[in-house]
């Protein structure tokens, strides 16, 4: 993954960005030079001042709330392109979230004045999922709510924008990992399989569903894990595999212990719309790099939603399979981590250790 798709979460980071005028850095941070008293956005063409004569502001709000004045050769209050498309795809999310049923490829680009093909680039490069999978999400989040609110299926498939209740059946197993009545009886038939292993961290937890594992969950000992997982799957049939599940648990171990390992292993990841933007955010994030609960918001160009992210990285039920340790507070501090700050410091310790082994 090239560090300009991801939020610039150090300052060396934005300094090499500056360096090579990287318009994907634009809207993520802004610098200025000491010198002259002026700000700029990364892409600025004037010729960069040297590094120790440089800081850098999260917004022009903050680099003029300290001295500096703008730029008149970028204009960095002005919306880059870039900015602006991120603009356009989070208006289109709005729209898909606002109308019962979900605008279809074509609709979208009519609204946003594109080419389909290109809304469907563009879409992917701004939230790293195309506009069928967000749709998908969206349909997901109404039928849950809606599963336990209307009377029947077939009136919850039309609530959530399926054309009929057999549309629903064909899709549900991917969208809910089970049938809608499993769903409704809260996954009274769904069978959850899953072993502990002990690590370096403590214990770990991993369970499976049929699409994959649901659960990565770290801690001190076997019971609090065991109810941990029987409070999110309270129907479920919740099955010790120890001997079944001996080699994915190997897996998951590895990745505890080496931040480079690759899990190869499919996850069930099941969330609302806006928790899984977050968590594919997260899986961005490479070994030894963080960033800020702030960082990421802005990234999915909703700035204010500081506190939503920081709700989906507590949601998060897949330990170091979607690292949330990896997001930090703005000032750099820890701030909270659902398996404890400890676990999250070694993990991150672990992991800059490794890749200054790799330099």
């Amino acid at each position: 993954m090239q560090a300009t798709s991801l939020p610039h979460d150090s300052d060396e980071l934005r300094w090499q960005a500056v360096q090579r005028r990287d318009p994907a850095a634009d809207g993520h941070f802004f610098y200025a030079v000491l010198s002259t008293g002026v700000y700029c956005r990364p892409s600025c063409a004037s010729r960069p001042a040297r590094r120790d004569n440089l800081r850098f502001f999260v917004s022009p709000e903050t680099a003029e709330q300290a001295g500096y004045r703008p730029c008149k050769r970028c204009h960095p209050r002005d919306a880059s392109a870039q900015t602006r498309q991120r603009l356009k795809v989070a208006e289109l999310c709005r729209v898909m979230e606002q109308t019962e049923q979900v605008p279809t490829l074509q609709q979208l680009a009519d609204l946003a004045g594109l080419s389909p093909h290109y809304l469907h680039r563009l879409f992917k490069r701004t939230l790293g999922i195309t506009p069928k999978a967000y749709a998908n999400a969206l349909r997901q989040r109404r039928l849950a709510a809606n599963l336990d609110r209307q009377h029947t299926v077939t009136q919850a498939a039309c609530a959530a924008g399926f054309s009929s209740g057999s549309r629903l059946h064909a899709s549900a197993q991917a969208m809910l990992g089970m049938t809608p009545s499993a769903y409704r009886s809260g996954g009274n038939n769904q069978q959850i399989r899953y072993a502990l292993a002990p690590c370096s961290l403590g214990l770990v937890l991993a369970a499976f569903s049929s699409r994959g594992a649901c659960a990565i969950l770290l801690g001190d000992d076997a019971e609090t894990l065991q109810a941990d997982l029987g409070r999110r799957f309270p129907k479920a049939r919740c099955l010790h595999a120890a001997e079944e599940l001996n080699a994915l648990m190997l897996q998951i171990v590895e990745l505890v212990e080496n931040p480079s390992v690759t899990l190869d292993i499919p996850l069930d990841i099941r969330g609302t719309a806006f928790q899984q933007r977050v968590w594919q955010t997260l899986r961005q994030i490479p070994p030894g790099h963080t960033a800020s609960y702030a960082e990421i918001a802005a990234g999915m160009d909703q700035p204010k939603a500081v506190r939503a992210v920081a709700g989906a990285c507590a949601a998060n039920p897949l330990a170091l399979a979607v690292p949330c340790h990896r997001v930090l507070r703005s000032d750099g501090s820890l701030s909270g981590y659902r398996w404890g700050l400890e676990r999250k410091q070694t993990l991150l310790q672990r992991e800059a250790a490794h890749n200054n082994r790799q330099e």
